[in-house]
């Protein structure tokens, strides 16, 4: 079965250079996150990378990345824009924010028709998760069941995903006795704990705590070609709940997912990971993400130039 990663990177900045944390090399021959997630892909099984940018970040695009990786596997682009809404709605004025990651998967709609894997251009989420998810799509999702969704994710353990350096923003998920998500709840301002816990800071300035232990997505999400096809009308439906004219709101991918859990329109597999994510959330974060890779690089887990 042919299978495709997706990379969203459309909101990588409309310049590149220094301060482009996304961009910003890790590896000791210059290599990026993203470098080390398609490496990783291409490893486990998956056949071909399509690239979600947008039009002004093209050229740029293709000389820090996209050549590089054309000559290691077939690749592919499709372009998040404001401006991509569905007929008979109009970008509110002023507005220069994409609608976010539910907007930047329907850019493939067209362009990929095989079960692919969609993650964040600058997350690194280890090899495991790959292995696992393509093992699913290949040999235990339903891809031809169209009235309920078969959707796969990596179950991240939450402190394996906090930065020493500020708040994040994780999908904390709810997990049945038989490994299926019951619930995702899209929480911020996520901090580390005292003595590896979590607290969530509150806007009163009190924290609420949070369990460690539990699972959260980190954007990470296996599923059939027809998601894609349901996000089309997704996404009509949350720009006709007012949102059109909202200059902020945007339509994200655990949200649609959680809405179709409750409809009973999908299930959604949670595959343990007990790998530890890591990205330049702050700039802080880069010193941090170059030491791990050195170390990774040190145990023998990649290559000090990695497509050699």
């Amino acid at each position: 079965m042919e299978t495709a990663l997706i990379i969203m990177a459309a909101g990588i900045g409309s310049r590149f250079g220094g301060g482009i944390k996304q961009l910003a090399p890790v590896g000791p021959s210059g290599e990026i996150i993203m470098d080390y997630s398609i490496h990783d892909a291409l490893e486990a099984g998956f056949d071909k990378v399509v690239f979600i940018i947008r039009h002004d970040l093209e050229k740029d695009f293709r000389e820090i990345i996209g050549n590089r990786i054309e000559k290691i596997c077939p690749c592919s682009y499709a372009y998040q824009e404001v401006t991509n809404l569905p007929e008979g709605f109009k970008n509110p004025e002023g507005r220069t924010k994409p609608w976010g990651t539910g907007q930047a998967l329907l850019s493939c709609k067209g362009i990929v028709d095989v079960p692919s894997l969609v993650i964040n251009a600058d997350d690194y989420y280890g090899k495991d998760a790959y292995v696992k998810l393509h093992d699913y799509i290949v040999n235990r999702m339903d891809v031809d069941n169209k009235k309920v969704l078969d959707i796969a994710m990596p179950g991240f353990i939450l402190g394996n995903t906090l930065s020493d350096n500020g708040a994040v923003t994780r999908g904390v998920c709810r997990v049945d006795s038989d490994g299926f998500l019951t619930d995702i709840s899209e929480t911020s301002n996520i901090f580390k704990g005292e003595n590896g816990g979590a607290y969530v800071e509150n806007k009163d300035g009190s924290r609420t705590e949070i369990d460690p232990r539990s699972y959260v997505s980190m954007n990470m999400w296996a599923f059939a070609p027809e998601f894609i096809n349901r996000l089309e009308s997704g996404f009509v439906d949350f720009l006709k709940d007012g949102n059109q004219y909202e200059m902020k709101a945007e339509y994200l991918l655990p949200t649609v997912i959680g809405d179709m859990l409750k409809q009973g329109s999908a299930k959604v597999k949670v595959l343990p990971t007990s790998d530890k994510w890591f990205g330049v959330t702050y700039k802080e974060d880069k010193d941090y993400v170059i030491e791990s890779f050195r170390r990774l690089i040190d145990a023998g887990v990649y290559k000090a130039k990695l497509f050699d």
